[in-house]
């Protein structure tokens, strides 16, 4: 392998996507039972969908980082930044993951709800992401993401999005009491479908011939976590870092050296990098979706958190040679 071509791979250019649209006046709206609905503004895909299956026809929810938009670019306009301070719940999630919705929910009056704070994570990078630390080191900074060390891309994990879920459910119960037991029936039921996702994902990747995942960025520690992984990230948490030309030679030494069959990349994001290096060793690249949201093909044909988990599940099959 040529190790001077690894070198020349260039960094991800990641445009800033501006959104449009706006979120109609919170608790206007009357449902079938006759009473207002809940406004519900939710920061991305993962934390919009508990938050319609947890809060069901009682609550209407504003997802402010549509179909095709990469969450870690959205831009809020003027709208949106007023749908955020009218809504009666604001569900997001902090440590720089979306610096500006983060810091209008951090000032609003109403509730608001970082989801970090209230899941129990551990504190520190993965072993992975310390490995490259230095190389890593101010490239959140200057992207405008805090270097915390903390991956937020919790939901990654099925048995961590159910924290997440109870969560949901009591910020709704405590914005309509009244509702409270709806809410706890609906969270039981989302509960149940993500244990099943959970046994069926710990089933499908228990006899492996490899635990090796080569990832674009560094957001997959839970998911490796849960199911006995390890994850090469070529960048750190920001996906907008440059991939540093030492840290792609050595995980294409370590490729080689390893027997390790595919470079993953991600949906919403360029493939490029990861293109580059897979085809520079002679290896497969393919997707593995973080599901920070949806395609606009991903939305037009219905498919959801647990759709998206099980393609991510035949993919690890199909690289790990799982059996």
């Amino acid at each position: 392998m040529q190790r001077t071509s690894i070198t020349r791979v260039v960094g991800l250019a990641l445009v800033p996507v501006v959104v449009v649209g706006g979120l109609a006046a919170c608790g206007d709206d009357d449902d079938s039972s006759g009473g207002d609905t809940i406004g519900v503004v939710a920061s991305f895909y993962p934390v919009a969908e508990a938050a319609e299956r947890v809060g069901g026809d009682r609550v209407d929810v504003e997802n402010l980082t549509p179909a095709g938009t990469e969450p870690h670019d959205l831009e809020l306009t003027p709208d949106q930044v007023a749908d955020l301070e009218d809504a009666d719940v604001v569900l997001y999630v902090g440590e720089g993951f979306q610096p500006a919705v983060a810091e209008i929910a951090e000032r609003r009056d109403e509730a608001s709800f970082d989801l970090l704070e209230e899941i129990p994570l551990e504190s520190g990078a993965s072993e992975a992401l310390e490995a490259q630390e230095a190389a890593e080191e101010g490239a959140a900074e200057e992207e405008g993401h805090e270097e915390s060390g903390l991956d937020p891309h919790f939901w990654l994990d099925p048995q961590l999005l159910i924290e997440a879920v109870h969560e949901v459910e009591a910020a709704l119960s405590d914005a309509s009491p009244d509702d409270a037991d709806t809410f706890r029936a609906n969270a039981q039921e989302y509960e149940d479908d993500l244990i099943a996702l959970d046994e069926e994902l710990a089933a499908g990747l228990e006899s492996c011939e490899r635990d090796e995942i080569v990832t674009s960025h560094a957001a997959f520690h839970y998911l490796a976590q849960r199911y006995g992984l390890t994850q090469l990230p070529i960048t750190g948490l920001s996906p907008e870092a440059e991939p540093d030309p030492e840290r792609l030679a050595d995980l294409a030494d370590q490729i080689e050296a390893e027997g390790i069959t595919t470079v993953f990349y991600e949906t919403l994001v360029s493939p490029d990098v990861a293109e580059t290096l897979a085809r520079e060793v002679d290896v497969e690249a393919a997707v593995l979706n973080p599901i920070e949201g949806l395609t606009d093909d991903q939305n037009v044909a219905g498919d959801d958190y647990s759709v998206l988990m099980r393609d991510n599940l035949a993919a690890l099959q199909a690289a790990l040679g799982c059996s």
